[in-house]
């Protein structure tokens, strides 16, 4: 077998002065043998040209017609990204290789022309991929594919997204049994793991694992206040000026922050501080098309000197002028850290410059456990679980668009797919039958048949009508419900959550793509505004909280009790640590600590956890529960990613008895079943599994009305049907997603044997962070940071007393 690059291939690497990597040469010969394979290399290593490297191979030396690569990515933006730095090659080499992209934001009429001529090459993403294969012409145009390229796998491989596309994998080799899959990743903790999933059938040993070269070490440093870190706030807004020095002095900057209003704000307090008038440009999935590819194309051309973002530029997107990368608050993860300073010096013989802005004490010890984290090569784990059956659903009804199927061989096609390796019959038959009919207590209406089972066995669509209702709403990412900002001329922005809208009213301000906005109107889908001078509030929107990783609570845990680390700290974070010490305790990693005492009139209990906001809130939901029973009188809780906090009327004498662990087996059920939480996720599996549609031909349903349909059928299934499919998807959703049922089970079982118990005359300065947060929770006025600094450094005066 030949390595030999083909001349035009040859010719261009070296008109650049260039080589082929060896892992590119690796990923060439595994192309040329017909294999499958993950790549994991550093950010700037060439992932991508790796995994099209076998595709140009094999198109400039056997020339072809039709479709022959798929290139999946789990961003819009990224197989825009891709495109644009893959076709110049191919115009540079003067080969005849067309490459497109097919995502939501293509034209129809392109659509409709790539079914009947593909490109050799096409960009995709899970969800189009996914709605191609409705048509019945998906079998001829995807009858020759040779080769199916996932990027950035990591991103989605282990949830929902990722379901869906082991699904269509196994359907594209069902259709193509030659298909070669081809996986890329920089921040791959359990290679094996994504190799599983990958492979045909679960058989890892089919899928062959390239590992890339390093690349030289980041240059990360954290960014401190020109006094002190702070005690409360996680947004880092404090270091806006010395932020924009650091703009200033480099030549294109990339600002990252978690979540989206936290990108409106810092937005707006880095163009306060900018004297230089630098044009500064802003990113996020809620503002329109048109300002994310006017922004990206800026970034591209080196027109802008900085742009704040947020995950939605955290994969994949290469802008070789990029010299510096900000986090702002702490990275929650060292996977998503390293993902994100990649984003700088995109090369892998240049190092990486990122910059770290913890937004207070807990906040900076993260940091520094990030970094060590990436110092020492250590990844956030992935945990890969079932696949999801409202995904499957979903699947089964996109297989029946296109063609009528037969029953056991669509089993054996869903089985070869990993996460659905183990369906058992009866639960296929359980989702098949949901499709047919909607369940038993649907089954009187017309609109949940839409499957029926032919007498020669096979399963085709009830009527046409079910077909256009699918491709209209089929779709993985359920977001909240969105109305759009636009200008009275119509000019549009983006949208904002239907919960934020419905607290506004004419006359209200808020901050949004960069601007203050003023509300003339608030319609059914349209939040009509215009420009305003005026101070503003920020939109807030929900599930944008990152989750704390373990390994960095695990780290966070393991600094708390170890003193001899505390040297790399500042002044006043070693402080804060030494006279918690000295007046309560430091818990040892394995403890959980747990501390009460009285605060004007209040008794408090605060537990120090660290697994992450998600599971928090949860259990602040379940403690205060069983304190209400106890008859303690409580008044509430509030927590961050590192502490619970409850606040009562009477005193907690024995935490044990309110963390023991069977609360999961009675609290945990009766409060979901009576929550918001189990509705929530009902509404989700119910649209992603096709129970309820958002859209009709020519018209969208609002949020509003989608939400009543699906809490009317909740509440028929919960009282007639309540082991309904649908129903069972919805509980596995607020188990593992919604409320991290998984880290309460392992916080419980140590708290279990290793509480250790303090009880105070007055605060602890480790409790000062998170105590402030009563009250503050659901602020989003942009002066809640200096109430909480003011607020916090009078409890913190309390707290640091050593009489």
């Amino acid at each position: 077998m030949t390595l030999d690059l083909p001349a035009q291939l040859a010719d261009w690497f070296s008109k650049r002065g260039w080589a082929p990597r060896r892992h590119q040469l690796d990923m060439l010969a595994e192309g040329r043998g017909g294999h499958h394979a993950l790549l994991v290399a550093a950010t700037g290593a060439g992932k991508t040209l790796a995994g099209f490297l076998p595709t140009l191979a094999e198109l400039i030396e056997q020339p072809t017609e039709g479709l022959h690569t798929l290139y999946v990515s789990p961003l819009k933006a990224l197989a825009v990204d891709i495109q644009r730095n893959l076709v110049t090659p191919v115009e540079e080499m003067g080969v005849d290789i067309r490459v497109e992209t097919r995502t939501g934001d293509t034209p129809s009429d392109r659509k409709a022309r790539q079914r009947v001529k593909p490109p050799q090459i096409l960009l995709t993403t899970p969800e189009s991929l996914s709605l191609l294969l409705t048509y019945p012409d998906s079998f001829t145009m995807f009858a020759g594919l040779r080769t199916i390229v996932i990027d950035e796998v990591h991103a989605f491989a282990t949830g929902k997204r990722g379901d869906l596309l082991s699904l269509c994998m196994a359907r594209l080799q069902a259709i193509a049994p030659a298909m070669r899959r081809v996986a890329l990743s920089a921040t791959v903790a359990d290679p094996d793991g994504y190799r599983a999933w990958l492979a045909p059938d679960g058989d890892i040993e089919r899928v062959t694992l390239v590992q890339g070269e390093t690349g030289v070490d980041p240059n990360i440093d954290i960014l401190l206040p020109e006094d002190r870190v702070p005690w409360a706030g996680h947004s880092g807004r404090y270091a806006a000026a010395q932020v924009m020095a650091e703009i200033e002095t480099h030549k294109t900057t990339i600002v990252f922050c978690n979540t989206r209003s936290l990108a409106e704000l810092i937005f707006q307090d880095l163009w306060k501080e900018n004297a230089m008038q630098l044009p500064i440009g802003i990113h996020h999935g809620s503002l329109e098309k048109e300002a994310r590819r006017k922004v990206e194309a800026a970034m591209a051309d080196g027109r802008l000197r900085a742009l704040v973002a947020t995950a939605s530029l955290d994969l994949g997107v290469d802008w070789g002028d990029v010299d510096c990368v900000i986090q702002m608050g702490a990275p929650k993860g060292s996977s998503r850290l390293l993902q994100r300073i990649g984003r700088s010096n995109h090369r892998l013989d240049e190092p990486s410059e990122a910059i770290v802005v913890p937004g207070n004490r807990f906040e900076y010890l993260e940091a520094r456990a990030a970094l060590d984290a990436v110092e020492a090569g250590e990844l956030d784990t992935d945990i890969f679980r079932l696949g999801a059956l409202d995904v499957l659903a979903q699947h089964l009804m996109a297989c029946a668009c296109a063609a009528p199927f037969d029953q056991q061989a669509i089993l054996d096609e869903i089985r070869s797919a990993l996460p659905y390796s183990a369906l058992t019959d009866e639960l296929f038959d359980k989702v098949l039958g949901f499709i047919r009919d909607g369940g038993y207590s649907l089954r009187a209406y017309d609109r949940f048949k839409r499957l029926t089972q032919d007498d020669d066995g096979l399963w085709r669509v009830s009527h046409p009508k079910f077909i256009a209702q699918h491709r209209l709403n089929a779709g993985i990412i359920v977001e909240a419900t969105m109305l759009k900002v636009r200008f009275r001329n119509g000019r549009a922005l983006g949208k904002v959550e239907e919960a934020f809208a419905s607290t506004l009213s004419h006359g209200d301000t808020f901050f949004f793509a960069g601007m203050s906005l003023e509300v003339e109107k608030i319609d059914t889908e349209d939040l009509i505004v215009r420009a305003t001078a005026r101070p503003a509030r920020i939109p807030t929107y929900g599930g944008s909280r990152m989750p704390l990783s373990t390994n960095l609570a695990d780290r966070v845990r393991r600094f708390l009790n170890t003193p001899a680390e505390w040297s790399r700290f500042p002044d006043d974070v070693r402080e804060w640590l030494e006279i918690q010490g000295r007046r309560s305790a430091l818990p040892r990693p394995d403890q959980l600590l747990v501390e009460t005492f009285p605060r004007e009139g209040r008794n408090y209990m605060v537990a120090y956890s660290f697994e992450g906001w998600n599971a928090h809130q949860s259990l602040g939901m379940l403690i205060t529960r069983r304190m209400e029973t106890a008859g303690l009188k409580p008044l509430g809780f509030v927590a961050n990613d590192y502490a619970i906090a409850t606040y009562s009327i009477d005193p907690v004498t024995d935490p044990a008895a309110l963390f023991s662990s069977d609360i999961l087996e009675h609290e945990f059920v009766d409060w979901v079943q009576q929550s918001h939480l189990l509705k929530r996720a009902f509404r989700e599996v119910a649209v992603i599994g096709g129970l309820v549609e958002r859209q009709h031909p020519g018209k969208r349903k609002t949020g509003k009305q989608v939400t009543f349909s699906t809490d009317l059928i909740y509440d028929v299934l919960r009282k007639y049907e309540p082991g309904h499919i649908l129903l069972e998807a919805a509980w596995a959703d607020a188990r593992a997603r919604m409320t991290d049922v998984g880290r309460l089970a392992d916080l419980l079982a140590r708290a279990a044997g290793t509480m250790l118990h303090v009880d105070l005359a007055r605060v602890s300065p480790l409790a000062v962070p998170v105590l402030v947060l009563i009250g503050r929770e659901r602020v989003s006025t942009g002066s809640a940071d200096d109430a909480l600094l003011i607020e916090a450094e009078a409890l913190a005066g309390e707290a640091m007393r050593l009489d």
